[in-house]
């Protein structure tokens, strides 16, 4: 009989690159509950946990939809009704689209990777903010690419540095990623700025990747899409049903394509690699058909509630020595940061804090910041009582920190 071989099999070397700290926090959380601590959960940005309702009018067509019996496949590209209004939202909102050029997704995550996967090679560099949303540098990871960072000014309400940008653009950038309304900021870009991104995407032909999920929950009121503002620069756009609309487990989504012809080899690659993946699930698309046909009445009072919790968030962590909190204007994130003793970083910050409160956050560093920096995003979405008790905790777990 041969023996049996024990050698550990290998996995991909990109692999290795892969991080998602959002979720990684999770498993230090889980050891805190086994030790008999209640964790607060206020790493990843889902409306649902903390009560919010998926409107009705979207639950009854999902619900007809699987009563009608639309179990089965759909097209890769997503039903025709769903491509239709998602071509029509873009072009009410001042950005002409055609359905033709709009993709179904898995979530704005399906469609980040579908037109990363069809844009990047192994050793290309895409251009992403500081801090970014981790998700874009764990597909850059998978992909065998290298992320290269612009910065966000905190001074300037997390406004991006568009001539340390424009530095960062090489001969092997293939994408820049723009996240406006900004997670994990809450920052909001003046149409000034828009232009500008446009400007150097349209000049150097390297399409914008416009990640657009918070449009809706502007507290001043929805922002219109970018490519509106020149609807031939090239630019990607995703969206979703996640935020705005208060259902992030239907994993239901969608990637418009503008850019004119520059992109039309780009939509027919990101087709191709949707149809190997068969379809996103087909009777959400009909709620997605609801959503942007129906009644939106329930983003005006969540835009109000979200404005109370950034207010409140950001009086609360400026309030405390040793911590500044730019402002949100938009979503239901803030990036305190703290002035860390010598030699801590911000994940002995945070796991000190979830230790010590059960208050769960996420360190700057995985969303790129250095170490050093003692940022850290937290999810604003519980009632404002309960956050005030939050906070309290924060306030007294940070001032033995410091004084530690």
């Amino acid at each position: 009989m041969n023996p049996r071989l024990t050698v550990a099999v290998p996995v991909s070397k990109c692999v290795s690159r892969f991080s998602y700290a959002i979720r990684h926090v999770v498993d230090e959380a889980r050891k805190v509950e086994a030790a008999g601590r209640r964790v607060r959960y206020l790493n990843i940005g889902d409306p649902v946990a903390f009560g919010f309702r998926t409107p009705a009018h979207m639950v009854e067509a999902v619900e007809r939809a699987l009563g009608d019996n639309q179990n089965g496949y759909v097209p890769s590209a997503g039903i025709m009704p769903a491509r239709d209004a998602v071509a029509a939202e873009y072009s009410r909102r001042g950005q002409p689209m055609t359905a033709d050029r709009v993709f179904i997704t898995a979530g704005t995550s399906e469609g980040i990777e579908l037109a990363l996967t069809a844009l990047v090679e192994e050793g290309d560099e895409v251009v992403v903010p500081l801090p970014v949303y981790p998700l874009y540098t764990a597909l850059i990871a998978k992909l065998c690419a290298r992320e290269k960072y612009y910065r966000t000014d905190p001074s300037r309400g997390w406004l991006p540095d568009l001539d340390h940008l424009r530095r960062q653009i090489g001969p092997r950038t293939r994408a820049i990623v723009l996240i406006d309304p900004n997670n994990p900021t809450g920052a909001v870009y003046p149409d000034e700025i828009r232009r500008q991104l446009l400007e150097i995407a349209d000049r150097t032909g390297v399409p914008l990747l416009a990640d657009e999920v918070y449009a809706d929950v502007v507290y001043d009121g929805p922002v219109a899409p970018i490519g509106s503002l020149d609807p031939e620069a090239p630019v990607i756009s995703f969206s979703s049903l996640s935020k705005a609309y208060l259902a992030p487990g239907w994993r239901t989504g969608w990637l418009a394509v503008g850019g004119g012809d520059r992109l039309t080899e780009v939509a027919g690659a990101i087709n191709k690699l949707g149809e190997g993946r068969l379809c996103s699930t087909g009777p959400m698309q009909y709620g997605l058909v609801a959503a942007l046909t129906g009644d939106r009445s329930h983003q005006e009072s969540f835009r109000a509630a979200l404005r109370e919790r950034a207010n409140l968030t950001a009086e609360r962590f400026n309030a405390m020595p040793g911590v500044s909190c730019v402002t949100p204007r938009a979503a239901f994130y803030a990036m305190p940061r703290v002035t860390l003793p010598p030699g801590k970083t911000d994940v002995d910050y945070v796991i000190g804090l979830l230790r010590a409160t059960g208050v769960l956050c996420v360190y700057g560093s995985g969303f790129g910041l250095p170490p050093e920096a003692g940022g850290f995003r937290i999810v604003f979405l519980a009632s404002p009582g309960e956050l005030s008790g939050i906070y309290d905790s924060v306030a007294s777990f940070t001032e033995s920190f410091l004084n530690a």
